[in-house]
C-alpha cells in the first residue's frame, strides 16, 4: 500500500505537495510585498525629488514606473518559483534549461530592437526627459507628445500627422516646454522707417503687456527688448523674448505680435511687419 509506482512511497508524494504548497504560497507572498515596496519606493523618491513637482504629469510617470517594476518583480518570482516546483516534481532540468538556453538565444537575436526599445523607454521615463503634453523634437520629427510607454513614443505634429517613434532610435531629444520656455517675437522694421521709433514703440508695448494681470500667470520674467538682431536688404529685425510657463509661450507670443503690429500700426511706421523667427512660437 505504501508504493505508489516505481518506488515513489506516498509520504514522499505528500512531501513534495507540501513542498509545492509551501513555494506557491512564498512566491505569493515575495510577489505581492516585493511588488508593494517597489511601488511605494518609486513613489516615495519622486514625491522627494526636488526636480519633481506634484503634477498629473509627474503621478502619471510614478504609475507607469511602479507597473513595469512590479511586473519585473512578480515575473521573476513566478519564474523561479515554477523552476523550484519542476524540481520538486522530481523533473530532469537539465534538458529543458539547455533548451531554453537555445530558445533565448533565438529570441535575443530577433527581439534585439524591442529590449532596445524597451530599455530606451525605461530611462526616458527615469529621467523624465518628456511627458505627454510636452512639444518635443525627436529624429527630425516636431509634435506634441500624446503618449509614452516602454516601446514607443506617439508624436502628433502641427499638421496633425500622427508619428510612432520607437524609442530605441531616440538619440537626442529637443523638448521645448521643460519647466520654462522663451517666446521669441522678431519685428521687421524697414529701412524707410524710423528705428528709433520704433524700438520705443516696441518696448512700450512689451512692457504694457508685461504689467497685463490677464497674462501674469504666464509671464515669468518680464519681456525684454533684445535689440536689433539683424540687419538686411529689407531693414532692421528687432527681437523680443519672454520667459513663459511652456504651455502659454504659443499664445503669449501671437498676442505680442498682435498688439505690436497694431502699435506699429497706429504709429504710422512705414512698411513694418512682425514675424515668426525660425525656431521660434
Amino acid at each position: 500500500m505504501g508504493d505508489v509506482f516505481e518506488g515513489v512511497t506516498w509520504s514522499e508524494v505528500a512531501r513534495a505537495g507540501l513542498k509545492v504548497v509551501l513555494i506557491v504560497v512564498l512566491a505569493l507572498i515575495f510577489a505581492r510585498v516585493g511588488g508593494r515596496v517597489a511601488a511605494r519606493s518609486i513613489r516615495s523618491i519622486g514625491a522627494r525629488s526636488p526636480l519633481r513637482v506634484a503634477s498629473p504629469r509627474g503621478e502619471q510617470r510614478a504609475e507607469t514606473l511602479a507597473g513595469v517594476v512590479v511586473s519585473l518583480i512578480r515575473i521573476f518570482v513566478w519564474t523561479v518559483a515554477a523552476l523550484l516546483i519542476l524540481g520538486e516534481l522530481g523533473l530532469n532540468l537539465g534538458p529543458f534549461l539547455a533548451g531554453a538556453s537555445i530558445v533565448g538565444v533565438a529570441l535575443g537575436f530577433g527581439t534585439q530592437s524591442l529590449v532596445k526599445d524597451f530599455v530606451s523607454g525605461f530611462f526616458i521615463l527615469v529621467e523624465d526627459q518628456y511627458g505627454v503634453g510636452d512639444v518635443v523634437t525627436v529624429t527630425d520629427q516636431t509634435g506634441t507628445v500624446e503618449e509614452v510607454n516602454l516601446r514607443v513614443t506617439r508624436l502628433r505634429a502641427a499638421d496633425g500627422t500622427v508619428w510612432f517613434v520607437p524609442n530605441g532610435e531616440i538619440r537626442k531629444v529637443g523638448n521645448a516646454a521643460k519647466e520654462w520656455t522663451k517666446a521669441v517675437v522678431d519685428v521687421l522694421v524697414s529701412n524707410k522707417a524710423n528705428l528709433e521709433a520704433a524700438m520705443a514703440a516696441i518696448a512700450e508695448e512689451a512692457a504694457a503687456m508685461g504689467d497685463d494681470p490677464a497674462w501674469a500667470q504666464a509671464i515669468l520674467e518680464p519681456p525684454e527688448v533684445l535689440g536689433v538682431e539683424t540687419m538686411g536688404a529689407d531693414g532692421a529685425t528687432v527681437r523680443v523674448s519672454t520667459k513663459t510657463v511652456p504651455a502659454q509661450r504659443t499664445p503669449f507670443a501671437r498676442e505680442m505680435r498682435a498688439r505690436i503690429t497694431g502699435r506699429l500700426q497706429r504709429d504710422g511706421v512705414e512698411a513694418a511687419e512682425v514675424s515668426r523667427p525660425t525656431g521660434g512660437s
